[in-house]
């Protein structure tokens, strides 16, 4: 008898482990118990933050600098199940409430002559009605003109669905260069930014990559890969650490390469 309650307990301990592994990892995190990668992607990829205010909302993150009223980065990760046409009713700005110093009000971009220029873009959240939504708040925009942000920012934007698409799954981070001196709009005094930047990791194993974009504010006809750099150089514009989180081998090559020729650009 005993030994048959010492089989059943066994057995009931193995079935309480297996539905836990079960609830709690992907067939892919169980293939790869017990193995070591070279990145590993839970581990938290957020940049630094030179102010401190870090916004947690449900489909991104962003760091406010209060001083520029607009985020110095906005970061968020874009999956390949995350692209979607779906057709959902544009809302209005509103000022994002999380953000403790206060957002800048829409109306500072009144007869401004500067678009609210999306840091995440709405199009990369159209899965679903509240990640849309979430998109709207001040925080996440920062003053573009219309050639800019119709033009070759949309063109960027339009290419990274794409390496969405190809590459199942990236991290984005995207922001403004804040420095002193910018032309401001509105009474709140918004930044206009000379250069904007986005960043790229594709942190899907075994080909982990990165490809950093800077593009100066005006219209352009250039094609994209005529603006890439190295994070290195966009870390020495703006302060922000991008990748800390990562193996310090790893970032250190990650960063100051501007080799693009890993991604597909047609």
């Amino acid at each position: 008898m005993r030994n048959r309650r010492n089989i059943y307990i066994f057995f009931s301990v193995l079935l309480t482990v297996g539905f836990f592994l079960y609830d709690n990892y992907s067939l892919e995190d169980l293939k790869n118990i017990g193995k070591k990668t070279s990145v590993n992607t839970s581990i938290n990829y957020l940049p630094t933050s030179t102010t401190g205010q870090i916004v947690q909302h449900n489909y991104y993150t962003l760091s406010y600098n209060e001083k520029y009223e607009q985020a110095e980065w906005v970061a968020y990760n874009l999956l390949k199940e995350h692209i979607s046409n779906s057709d959902i009713k544009r809302p209005f700005f509103e000022k994002d409430l999380k953000v403790k110093t206060q957002s800048a009000h829409y109306k500072n971009y009144k007869n401004s002559g500067y678009n609210k220029g999306h840091l995440c873009p709405a199009g990369d959240r159209r899965f679903s009605k509240q990640a849309y939504n979430e998109t709207f708040l001040t925080s996440n925009v920062s003053p573009q003109l219309y050639e800019f942000n119709a033009g070759i920012w949309n063109r960027l934007e339009q290419k990274v669905r794409y390496w969405a698409t190809k590459y199942d799954k990236l991290y984005v981070v995207t922001g403004g260069i804040l420095t002193n001196g910018l032309k401001t709009i509105g009474t709140e005094k918004v930044a206009v930014p000379n250069y904007f930047y986005k960043i790229i990791l594709d942190y899907k194993e075994p080909e982990v990559k990165t490809i950093a974009f800077l593009f100066p504010h005006e219209e352009s006809n250039k094609p994209l890969y005529k603006f890439v750099t190295s994070i290195d150089a966009i870390e020495e514009l703006t302060g922000v650490d991008f990748f800390s989180e990562l193996p310090d081998d790893i970032e250190n090559k990650l960063e100051k390469s501007s080799n693009y020729n890993r991604w597909s650009f047609r």
